[in-house]
């Protein structure tokens, strides 16, 4: 029985995209639940999102954080809406295309062991945004790699699927971009194997609404060597950031 799969997208003032990229992913036909949280956006994100919710199939789950909390805090959010076998993070721009799904997916299919999945922007040919964010990227990957023994290619990657019952056995605690390490981390502290597969990428600027920089990635290797050195993984009760729900089977 193919497994089945939820989507989660993080939303913070992505009006400009939030049409085309619910298209894409319901294009597919491959995602069984899409759950937006809307991490206190002042757009008119929330209302474009109202405007997509019973538009096709899947319908989409809307949570909304009041005020912006950060990534890590709207998948924590999301994930307790989960019901699928698998979580895919999406985000709102346009940067990761959806058209990448069957690739993802694939190693799932191909063998039941594996429960992680990064897709890597290094391991093909892609557009790069500038000289300081790629090889800030390669750095995250190389420090990751030195610190776990690992392997990876593309640590800071936006595309990871992730089965959901592990993911939510990792007890993330972040709550903004350093989601992405702290992610990485406790997989490979555990010794989880990530299986990377090529995709596409289409980075944009600053000017055209990035929101990371120079500091996020600070961040992210403090993240990194802090979950090395100075964090057990031990599980407990995690504190879930307060959003509200709007869903035509959750009302």
């Amino acid at each position: 029985m193919p497994l089945s799969l939820s989507i989660i997208i993080p939303v913070y003032n992505e009006a400009a995209t939030l049409d085309e990229i619910i298209s894409r992913v319901r294009a597919t036909k491959l995602a069984d639940e899409i759950i937006v949280v809307d991490d206190g956006s002042s757009d008119g994100s929330l209302e474009i999102l109202k405007s997509l919710e019973n538009s096709d199939h899947p319908q989409l789950t809307i949570m909304k954080h009041e005020r912006n909390q950060g990534k890590g805090a709207a998948m924590r959010t999301g994930l307790t809406a989960v019901t699928g076998d698998l979580v895919l993070v999406q985000d709102a721009d346009l940067e990761y295309d959806p058209a990448d799904y069957p690739a993802l997916l694939t190693p799932f299919e191909t063998d039941p062991s594996i429960q992680v999945v990064y897709g890597s922007r290094n391991l093909r040919s892609n557009p790069r945004s500038t000289f300081a964010f790629y090889w800030g990227g390669r750095m995250l990957s190389w420090v990751a790699n030195w610190l776990y023994g690992a392997n990876i290619t593309d640590e800071a990657t936006g595309y990871k699927i992730i089965a959901t019952e592990l993911l939510r056995d990792l007890d993330l605690q972040t709550n903004g971009f350093e989601f992405c390490p702290e992610l990485t981390a406790k997989l490979l502290k555990r010794g989880v194997k990530i299986i990377e597969v090529p995709i596409s990428y289409r980075p944009r600027s600053w000017e055209d609404g990035k929101k990371i920089n120079w500091f996020d990635g600070v961040i992210a290797i403090w993240t990194l060597v802090k979950y090395r050195f100075l964090i057990k993984d031990i599980k407990k009760e995690t504190s879930t950031p307060q959003a509200s729900v709007s869903h035509a089977d959750m009302s």
